[in-house]
């Protein structure tokens, strides 16, 4: 929401709230765009230390020193995101701004992650793999691959998306599913000059090729996006032994409504115009979309797993 209002620099000063201390800023000035960026200082420090509570009780409770690690990363990954949000207020980068917000959903997946390592769930899931043998093992080795690839492809546009939320302008392209009337827009410098003149008229910011080419790319990445769910998805089903992890079967078909919820927002956003609330619910599911995803590919990692590991 801070993005989409564009209230980043609401409060212009870090780590301090106008000159208070950000925890006892007075709650009658949490108005206007300082009451989203303030909430996401608040927010972002809770999260802060619920991260070093997590490490804490992993170095006291796990016996297994990855998982352990882990929980560093984790206490380390939320400390750069700290001083990266801080950097971007009084540096004044986008550039600070969408490495922000990459790291955020990077961390997202390495809190999901533990989060699947420390069930009893996880413990005995490997149980199965002694059956997952001979042709079956390999297609099940064919199918984390395919969880792989899509994790891999949701993060690169949930990257793309920041790159172009952070630029602070108007959408390049502003209908959809054509791009400035056609399905391969037309970025010579006569049709630029003919775009920003209509962009002109109606007080729009001008665009450039580069910038009409980077929502085509995240157009044409959504596409492969959806081709790695559905095949994630059908594969599962045409494993001997899926039957066995009903909750890998169940996520897949939750990955695949997702992904056309995702779909459908990315649409309207386009056709709102960039709207805040649309905006933030496409990031928002982008963001549900990488947990799926590393939650498919850990789950699949652990099914090939020797069951004494």
């Amino acid at each position: 929401m801070v993005t989409s209002k564009g209230v980043g620099l609401a409060v212009p000063d870090w780590p301090t709230t106008f000159g208070y201390n950000m925890f006892l800023f007075p709650v009658s000035k949490w108005i206007g765009g300082v009451l989203f960026e303030h909430t996401h200082r608040l927010i972002a420090s809770t999260v802060g230390f619920l991260t070093i509570i997590l490490a804490i009780w992993l170095w006291r409770t796990e016996d297994r020193p990855a998982v352990r690690t882990l929980g560093l990363l984790a206490v380390g990954g939320v400390i750069l995101q700290g001083i990266l949000g801080g950097l971007r207020v009084t540096m004044l980068k986008d550039q600070i701004g969408i490495f922000h917000a990459c790291l955020a959903q990077a961390f997202l997946g390495l809190i999901v992650l533990i989060a699947i390592v420390t069930t009893d769930f996880w413990r005995t899931l490997n149980q199965n793999s002694t059956v997952l043998n001979g042709q079956v093992h390999q297609r099940f080795r064919r199918v984390k691959q395919f969880a792989i690839v899509a994790t891999t492809l949701i993060y690169v546009q949930l990257a793309l998306g920041a790159t172009m939320r952070h630029q602070h302008k108007d959408l390049a392209i502003l209908d959809f599913p054509t791009a400035n009337g056609a399905w391969i827009p037309d970025t010579s410098a006569a049709a630029l000059a003919k775009i920003n003149a209509w962009r002109d008229a109606r007080a729009l910011s001008d665009v450039d090729a580069v910038q009409i080419w980077l929502q085509m790319a995240h157009r044409f990445l959504a596409v492969l996006i959806g081709v790695g769910v559905i095949t994630f998805a059908t594969r599962i089903r045409q494993v001997q032994n899926a039957s066995r992890v009903p909750v890998l079967s169940g996520l897949s078909i939750w990955w695949v409504v997702m992904f056309f919820l995702q779909f459908t927002l990315g649409a309207w956003t386009v056709w709102s115009n960039k709207a805040a609330d649309i905006a933030t619910a496409h990031v928002a599911v982008g963001a549900i979309m990488l947990s799926f995803g590393v939650t498919a590919w850990a789950l699949c990692s652990r099914i090939l797993q020797p069951a004494t590991q």
